[in-house]
């Protein structure tokens, strides 16, 4: 089992913290962007929060490939 790590996106629109996290959650980034957004609007804790990300979480590094599990249900 390979362990799933947190990285800083490359697909990012400020700093890749919205799509690192929503890499690592399996999930579109579009909805991390609009959650921080609104925790940004309504409670101003999201720039706060974003800063501390965009210090602590590192960048990915170079090589490394996104891997997406298929889950085929159907």
């Amino acid at each position: 089992m390979a362990t799933k790590k947190l990285y800083k996106s490359r697909n990012k629109v400020v700093d890749g913290v919205c799509a690192g996290i929503a890499e690592y959650f399996n999930i579109d980034p579009t909805l991390v962007r609009v959650i921080w957004a609104i925790l940004i609007l309504c409670f101003g804790t999201g720039i706060l929060a974003y800063i501390v990300c965009a210090i602590l979480i590192p960048n990915m590094p170079d090589g490394t490939v996104i891997v997406e599990d298929s889950d085929d249900r159907s």
